[in-house]
């Protein structure tokens, strides 16, 4: 199952391990879609302002009536767990490494500290021919598993309808603020989207353990499908503690990034999540990351700031900040990885 082995390098801090119990996420909106195909302009404006209430609120919603077909997110999920009950050595052909950043993984860190599961990530478009590369640009380029039919077909018409997706999402985010629908699609004419297929292996001891260790999404939004074992936890604002996310059958679960946090300058925040494991079952995700282009610079918007609220935050490179992130997740680090409260006014690095 994976063929992790317990060790020092997965303990948690005694401040960070979860708890035997977690409470459920009471109050986490749950939002149909289905209103969007009406075009009727004053449901528009009702879904925004639910939209904008959660990511207020929670920074977490959860999507129904999304228009994804049943059958594609099917066809997705058995071609991740054909995936994960491939040998050892099958998943090890399509190894990521820093050079190379895309495939199978199963040491990723996050706050310095291992996490209890392996991944497979892929990049939702490809990327341009090195020609049109700028010097220095890492490129990224997917690493297709041979002989598992359908693989590569079912993740792509996946990772389409999933696009199809985030662009309604980031509509209704920018009429939530009162800018126009299409104010966010620039930043990502050639967005740095990616998609990672999760496999979390039964733990033999999820009292020290996390499949993901608390962390923030830095990109827009995460589009993230979960099957029915849970263990999706989020810190409520109210009072720091955590709780689970519970599972709804054909839903996404949805979380705006820090990038929606300095671009709102803070209307928005970007919640704080983790994955717990447990000892019985094995847990499968599937988060897809809408993420800018390369050169997008990540700031608060204009038409959101002014002299009663000045911009909270620097403007800082979106590629750079990206690549540095991703910089932490093959080794500890001596330092916490780069955040973007080192660029709030006052903090920068």
């Amino acid at each position: 199952m994976g063929g992790l082995s317990m060790d020092q390098s997965f303990v948690q801090a005694p401040e960070h391990r979860p708890k035997p119990t977690v409470t459920e996420a009471a109050g986490i909106p749950l939002i149909d879609l289905a209103p969007l195909a009406s075009g009727d302009a004053a449901a528009v404006d009702a879904l925004a302002a639910e939209v904008g209430a959660a990511s207020r609120d929670w920074g977490f919603f959860l999507v129904v009536g999304h228009g994804v077909p049943a059958g594609t997110v099917a066809r997705a999920t058995e071609a991740q767990r054909a995936f994960f009950a491939l040998p050892a050595e099958r998943k090890a052909a399509v190894r990521r490494s820093e050079a190379e950043p895309l495939g199978y993984y199963e040491s990723e860190h996050t706050k310095n500290v291992r996490d209890w599961k392996e991944v497979f990530d892929l990049v939702a478009r490809e990327p341009p021919p090195p020609a049109a590369v700028a010097a220095g640009e890492v490129v990224y380029e997917n690493k297709w598993p041979e002989d598992l039919p359908g693989f590569r077909e079912a993740l792509e018409e996946y990772m389409n309808a999933l696009e199809e997706l985030a662009f309604k999402l980031l509509e209704l985010l920018a009429r939530s603020l009162n800018l126009r629908p299409d104010r966010l699609h620039g930043f990502f004419e050639h967005p740095t989207t990616f998609f990672r297929l999760n496999h979390y292996p039964p733990c033999p001891s999820p009292d020290l353990a996390l499949g993901v260790g608390r962390h923030k999404d830095p990109g827009a939004l995460t589009i993230l499908y979960q099957d029915d074992v849970g263990g999706l936890d989020v810190r409520r604002r109210s009072d720091g503690e955590w709780a689970r996310v519970k599972f709804v059958p054909d839903s996404f679960i949805i979380n705006v990034g820090d990038t929606v946090q300095v671009w709102s300058n803070d209307r928005y925040e970007s919640a704080e999540h983790r994955v717990s494991v447990n000892r019985e079952k094995a847990r499968f995700s599937m988060p897809y990351f809408f993420n800018p282009a390369t050169d997008a610079v990540v700031e608060p918007l204009e038409e959101l700031v002014g002299e009663e609220d000045p911009p909270r935050y620097s403007a800082y490179s979106w590629g750079d900040f990206f690549r540095t992130k991703l910089s932490g997740n093959y080794k500890k680090l001596e330092v916490e990885n780069l955040q973007i409260e080192h660029f709030r006014k006052g903090l920068e690095v």
